[in-house]
């Protein structure tokens, strides 16, 4: 327990290290898109790719791929359920704001130094079928719903194959399965760059965080926290006592049901005309409700 709460509490002083140094001005609010694009572009592809190659992927992983995409559609049924009687603008917001995972900005650089490469590429799989919804697909399902812009088949997947880090589970999982090794001399070079991966993404969240609570926000803020982290419950049960798969995947996925809400929700929160702020703000405390319950977890279930 204590080196899972050493390294939880190491990761938690970047986070404040990045908060503190935009508060004082080293950091300027353009950087926070900078350090993203290394994050996404760079270090978390390599991080990627260092696990693959550690690993010889059973087939029966393939099935995280779906349950990235059900947790999803599950969330998006479950904001659109719960504001039944509400406007399409409100219902837009539940089905964006209640689902998406943030894996590759937080849960896989927070984790990596936790699991083995199992449990990295468990994550990497899940957060595969999570990108199908997050780049793209619950924006569409929920514009349709707010009477906003529809997106037709073409430029969805043209937006999902345009993410490097959706690119490379696609390429690293065929890979896997085909037996295909890399040289030894990519693998060395994405190992050094992908140990930069933790930092650098946990320094992003601390630049990016803004936590402003406004009173006419508290109530819809306070049912979101709850809905979500209750429906987080109900997975992390389904994933560890009725899954058929071995017991560290599992319990990577009981970890990875706590994720925070996707980063791009604000994004297409606005698309849609929905509250900005609000989303900005659940965003940003999703991210300490989940760093106490993830760190809690893995030190109750002994995963360092």
């Amino acid at each position: 327990m204590g080196v899972v709460l050493t390294k939880a509490a190491s990761f938690i002083l970047i986070i404040v290290l990045g908060y503190i140094l935009k508060r004082v001005g080293f950091f300027k609010p353009n950087d926070f898109q900078l350090v993203s694009r290394m994050v996404l572009n760079i270090t978390l592809p390599c991080a990627v790719i260092t696990n693959f190659e550690k690993l010889s992927l059973e087939t029966s992983l393939l099935m995280l791929v779906a349950i990235g995409v059900i947790c999803n559609l599950v969330m998006i049924a479950t904001g659109y359920i719960v504001s039944w009687r509400r406007t399409h603008t409100e219902k837009a917001f539940n089905m964006i704001n209640y689902s998406g995972y943030n894996i590759g900005c937080f849960t896989l650089p927070y984790v990596q130094n936790f699991l083995g490469p199992v449990g990295v590429v468990a994550t990497c799989l899940f957060d595969a079928g999570n990108s199908v919804l997050c780049t793209g697909g619950t924006y569409s399902i929920a514009s349709a719903v707010a009477n906003n812009e529809r997106t037709n088949a073409a430029s969805y997947l043209k937006k999902m194959f345009s993410s490097i880090p959706m690119d490379t589970y696609l390429i690293m999982l065929v890979l896997s399965l085909l037996h295909i090794t890399l040289p030894a001399g990519v693998t060395a070079f994405t190992g050094i760059v992908g140990q930069a991966n933790g930092f650098l993404a946990m320094l992003m969240i601390g630049i990016g965080f803004e936590l402003r609570l406004e009173k006419s926000q508290v109530a819809g803020i306070l049912k979101a926290v709850i809905i979500r982290y209750g429906m987080a419950i109900l997975f992390a049960v389904f994933f560890y006592f009725l899954l058929p798969l071995p017991l560290e995947v599992r319990l990577v996925l009981v970890i990875i049901a706590f994720a925070p809400i996707s980063a791009v929700c604000t994004a297409f929160t606005q698309k849609c005309g929905g509250n900005v702020a609000m989303s900005s703000t659940l965003n940003s405390l999703s991210i300490l409700i989940s760093i106490v319950l993830m760190t809690s977890l893995m030190a109750v279930l002994k995963i360092a």
